[in-house]
């Protein structure tokens, strides 16, 4: 439908007389009857030129999304390092055969409790003056509060013996005639700790209870063990 209605050649107009007969010439608006000249059309846009410029925005979004996946990665690790989780490396053989020399042992750093039988890694204490490792790994055996003391192969506590599921069957270097663990008062808020490889660990019978403050977390989970990805958890 158009804005303008041409009249029907057979409508009734009664109210203008006829008119004479004229030739019937086109109606235009505004031009001449002749035919329109062409009219150039508008420069094209060179769609090249736009294809590499939304190509080149595409490639610098991309790179600040990527900058940004980064650095938020970097963040989480530093504070999941810091407040949460952490890896080490396992330097010497002292809790053998539990872990093995050059195991990557990773800690729960905050949100657990230590209970007997937890292996934590904490930081050296100034009256172990064997090594020079800043962090060491051992196993909780003496809780705050409590006597220890050993008979033979057995450890006490309060003077009864306890059971040791987590030791394993120890021979050779690790294998020792007695504890030597000498009756010791555990001050609260130490723990009392040793070596699995009990006859070649400097341990609590050496230097003494363990403060909690050097405690720096509980061992969770092994992640590599001889050269390649190895999963135990504790």
């Amino acid at each position: 439908m158009t804005d303008a209605t041409e009249a029907s050649p057979n409508a009734d107009n009664l109210a203008e007389p006829l008119s004479p007969l004229v030739p019937d010439f086109p109606i235009v608006t505004g031009i001449s009857s002749q035919s329109a000249p062409a009219v150039a059309p508008p420069p094209a846009v060179d769609s090249r030129r736009s294809t590499a410029e939304n190509a080149r925005r595409i490639a610098r979004r991309h790179v600040v999304e990527w900058v940004v996946v980064v650095i938020f990665a970097v963040l989480v690790a530093a504070g999941l390092r810091t407040f949460a989780l952490q890896a080490f490396f396992v330097p010497s053989g002292s809790m053998l055969p539990t872990l093995q020399i050059g195991d990557r042992i990773v800690v729960i750093k905050f949100g657990y409790t230590i209970q007997r039988g937890d292996i934590v890694v904490f930081k050296r204490p100034p009256k172990d003056t064997g090594t020079q490792d800043k962090d060491l790994v051992k196993r909780v055996i003496g809780l705050p509060g409590e006597t220890i003391s050993s008979r033979g192969n057995t450890v006490l506590i309060n003077g009864r013996p306890i059971r040791e599921p987590w030791l394993p069957r120890l021979s050779g270097l690790c294998a020792e005639s007695a504890e030597n663990i000498p009756i010791t008062k555990i001050p609260e808020g130490d723990y009392f700790v040793m070596g699995d490889c009990r006859g070649d660990s400097a341990d609590s019978r050496v230097w003494g209870t363990l403060p909690g403050s050097l405690v720096v977390g509980r061992v969770f989970v092994i992640v590599w063990r001889f050269g390649h990805p190895y999963f135990h958890w504790f």
